[in-house]
């Protein structure tokens, strides 16, 4: 149960995380330089899957602290999309 959950949020996570690179917003277009830079085009996904790979690992080894830490990871890059889509002009 615990990898279906991070499974699903970790699809909601990179939906979010594409959405967010995708706007013309300044302040993702200023990191996704900064992000370039140093891990070339696509370090934001290479950071965003080691993430989820971690936390599917963790969730297999039975450690319910993963589920908790990924589901309030989710709930924060939610918030940031959120408000980042919520504050267009």
């Amino acid at each position: 149960m615990y990898l279906i959950i991070i499974f699903l949020c970790g699809v909601g996570n990179f939906a979010m995380h594409k959405a967010m690179l995708e706007s013309d917003h300044p302040l993702i277009a200023e990191a996704r330089g900064s992000f370039r830079k140093a891990l070339g085009p696509y370090g934001s996904y290479i950071l965003e899957f080691f993430m989820l790979a971690a936390a599917l690992i963790f969730a297999n080894m039975g450690m319910i602290s993963s589920v908790i830490f990924y589901a309030v990871y989710t709930v924060a890059n939610c918030a940031a999309a959120f408000i980042l889509f919520s504050n267009k002009h």
